[in-house]
């Protein structure tokens, strides 16, 4: 019998969050070492499912889901424990692991109710990790709502409450609404999810029903045949229901607001790897199992991205809280995700897949460092801080190193990920989409820039004194983080190779005649 792997790194957080819940109450070290024990275990062994996936295999037509393992749940509703990856999945399980690596040693300092803290972080990962690996789209169901429903509790209990100041003719509806604080956030976050669900849900029963095969297995759905109608309006809710996860506008309202009142390894999940299971739902389910639908629906997922682009760097030009900054430059980084997607080309996709990868190290990156500037300065607005990077070299540096990558420096990963996607908006049926892809990204190297020689590298600010810079455990976050954006930077091989056995198949089912 096969080693069960992929199992292994789903279920692995889960049993630390048993762990910790049920042996760790009086011993906040003990926690902290289940935590970092149970991922490590996950993060070691998608390293090596990383480099035993058979590229050679997948690339001559051979099997497209390796690993696999099946075991019958509910034989007469045809709903199985169904768990294969192929080379999509396969780089987004790396990206979990890293995130969730390094967010256990960005939270170490965590005092407030650590054990559930933690228990309710791996407990959330693990769903993020199911969705990556699951065949069976009932099942891959629970995990999606796994992944969403504990950022509730997250966010109300141990997130922050921004200072919102109203103003104007709606300033009071502001202020009996809660706005800007955490558990409005919280609440906000959910019920926009929530609502996303819905429309998945549909959309799921949708395609059983239509099939007639009595599965939710992807694979056999796959091979089904859907009327073109069906195809549209499944793929318009799919759209919708996994797009709101993944920030497309205007739906995306709940992701700043998440982004900012979230605790630091919180952020650093809920941006780097949340939003990446939105766009892979729209692309796995949505584009994987409607061909036509997406082929047809291209142009408004495409257009939509265009405005996420723009809208996303102009709204993060406008932030005052570093917090916000980052927010919204996700939204606009999503949007470079979508845009891929839509191209329906090679380079495009590749583009897409690469991009979440990429944008999710950069910005759990970027929330990691948010989080330790906060701590130590206990602030987050932008221009009161200022000359850090005398006090905090190391962070400073991570900081800058993660802002070029944000605005594509050849050399980072970043850079690979935006020109294959400019590649693919020049190539597909719409080449304008260049222009606003473009446009984001010289608006991106204009707030990046600004904040960094504001906070870091311009005069010393009055305000703030004896600050030091990242030690110990903190460390460890911000050099994985880094060593990732630069090392698949300079080979961005070893992520493009995989993937690429997985868009070709699937924009040769979309594009066939």
């Amino acid at each position: 019998m096969r080693f069960p792997i992929l199992s292994v790194i789903t279920w692995a957080p889960f049993v630390g969050a048993l762990l910790i819940m049920f042996t760790a109450r009086r011993s906040p070290l003990a926690v902290r070492l289940i935590a970092a024990v149970s991922t490590g275990i996950s993060t070691a062994l998608s390293l090596w499912l990383y480099g035993a996936y058979d590229r050679e295999s997948a690339l001559t037509g051979g099997p497209g889901f390796q690993f696999y393992e099946k075991i019958p749940l509910v034989p007469p509703l045809g709903i199985n424990y169904e768990l294969g990856v192929d080379g999509i999945s396969l780089l987004l399980v790396l990206l979990t692991s890293i995130i969730i690596f390094a967010g256990v040693f960005a939270s170490w300092t965590v005092t407030v109710r650590s054990q559930e803290f933690y228990a309710l972080l791996l407990a959330l990962v693990t769903g993020v990790y199911g969705v990556f690996v699951s065949l069976d789209l009932f099942v891959f169901f629970l995990f999606y709502e796994l992944a969403v429903l504990p950022m509730y509790l997250l966010i109300g209990i141990w997130g922050s409450s921004g200072e919102v100041r109203p103003r104007g003719i709606f300033a009071w509806a502001y202020r009996e609404t809660g706005v800007g604080t955490k558990e409005y956030a919280a609440m906000k976050l959910t019920l926009y999810l929530l609502f996303g669900s819905a429309f998945i849900l549909v959309g799921i029963f949708a395609l059983y029903v239509a099939a007639g095969t009595a599965s939710f297995s992807f694979l056999e759905l796959e091979a089904a045949t859907f009327d073109p109608v069906l195809q549209r309006w499944v793929f318009l809710a799919f759209y919708v229901g996994f797009g709101i996860l993944a920030g497309i506008w205007p739906l995306h309202t709940w992701s700043p607001d998440g982004h900012a009142s979230a605790p630091t390894a919180v952020s650093m999940l809920h941006a780097g790897v949340l939003m990446k299971l939105g766009a892979y739902g729209v692309v796995r389910v949505g584009m994987g199992l409607l061909p036509d639908g997406a082929a047809e629906l291209a142009w408004l997922v495409g257009g939509i991205a265009c405005i996420n682009v723009v809208y996303g760097a102009l709204s993060a030009m406008a932030q005052v809280d570093l917090k916000y900054v980052i927010a919204y430059s996700s939204v606009s980084h999503m949007g470079l995700v979508m845009l891929g997607a839509a191209t329906l080309t090679e380079a495009g996709l590749n583009g897409s897949v690469f991009q979440m990868f990429a944008h999710g190290v950069m910005t759990g990156l970027f929330f990691a460092l948010v989080g330790l500037v906060y701590e130590k300065a206990h602030s987050r607005e932008i221009f009161r801080m200022g000359g850090f990077g005398r006090v905090m070299p190391g962070i400073a540096t991570a900081f800058t190193i993660g802002g070029l990558s944000s605005l594509g420096l050849p050399g980072t990963s970043g850079f690979v990920a935006e020109i294959l996607t400019f590649m693919g908006a020049w190539r597909s049926d719409f080449p304008w989409w260049l222009l606003p892809a473009v446009a984001g990204t010289f608006l991106t190297a204009v707030y990046v820039l600004r904040v960094a020689k504001q906070i870091f590298w311009g005069p010393p600010s009055p305000h703030f004194h004896h600050l030091e810079d990242a030690r110990g455990p903190e460390w460890v976050a911000l050099v994985l983080l880094v060593g990732v954006l630069v090392v698949f930077g300079f080979a961005p091989g070893l992520a493009l190779v995989p993937v690429d056995t997985a868009t070709v198949p699937l924009l040769a089912r979309i594009l066939q005649p």
